[in-house]
């Protein structure tokens, strides 16, 4: 992977300015399991902890969605053209890496992302369900400022609790079903490649809690933008590197919901 177009982080805190979120004080014990850290190799476990592996975690492409609402799990939901080209853009981004694996979230958007990579493979989409969207109760009403379902009191108690959140799927329970589908990835595709498709608030998500940061957060502030990649580099079982680029072009981040 080119680091010249792509941003290179840490995979400990990168946030020590910030207090942990009280629904992490446990991920240090799961993390440690999962990847995230690792006990120094035993004698003769040299050659199996040097080998690289990579799972990169893409954000899907542009939605068609002309009524402007918030679609989370919705069905019928696919990608615009404008969607289907950033798709294929990645695909060829990805032309001459070592992918062993193509997986999705069950929903269209994402396995249409799916579908031109795994081509350019010779591989066939499978599907998790543990890369599905972000449950959310706002799904199917239009949230936007102003003239979205935020304006009406009834919709108001929805958001006693920013931290949880109150309004959908715990942050805790998405990241450790983000998790468990990367670590799944990276164990059949030991040595090469993974690609996983899923959608902005699960990878953003996936993202802070491997970086030890808090799982609540600002919209505005995601850095993920549509058919970006959150690549994860493993050496062994350890996870050594993040890397986020954006091989179809930027996008504005608060276009999420998606």
């Amino acid at each position: 992977m080119s680091r010249s177009d792509s941003e290179r982080l840490s995979a400990g805190p990168a946030e020590a300015a910030e207090t942990p979120d009280r629904t992490d004080s446990a991920t240090a014990a799961t993390a440690a399991g999962s990847g995230v850290a690792a006990e120094p190799p035993a004698s003769g476990a040299g050659d199996a902890e040097s080998v690289e592996t990579i799972v990169h975690v893409l954000r899907h492409g542009e939605v068609h969605n002309p009524r402007g609402i918030l679609y989370g799990r919705l069905p019928g939901f696919g990608l615009s053209v404008t969607g289907r080209a950033q798709a294929g853009a990645v695909a060829r981004a990805l032309a001459d890496h070592d992918i062993a694996l193509v997986i999705a979230s069950p929903l269209q958007r994402a396995q249409e992302t799916a579908e031109p990579i795994a081509g350019r493979h010779g591989l066939t989409v499978r599907t998790d369900e543990n890369l599905i969207e972000a449950g959310n109760t706002f799904e199917g009403l239009r949230v936007s400022v102003g003239d979205g379902a935020l304006r009406k009191p009834r919709h108001w108690w929805k958001l006693r609790d920013p931290f949880t959140p109150s309004w959908g799927e715990p942050y805790l329970q998405i990241a450790h079903r983000m998790l468990a589908a990367v670590n799944k990835a990276r164990v059949e595709s030991t040595g090469r490649e993974a690609v996983l498709v899923s959608h902005q608030l699960p990878v953003w998500t996936l993202r802070r809690f491997l970086q030890g940061q808090r799982l609540w957060h600002d919209p505005r502030s995601r850095q993920c933008g549509l058919a970006s990649l959150t690549s994860l580099v493993y050496r062994g079982d350890t996870l050594v590197d993040i890397v986020y680029s954006e091989p179809a072009g930027g996008s504005d981040p608060t276009v999420h919901g998606a």
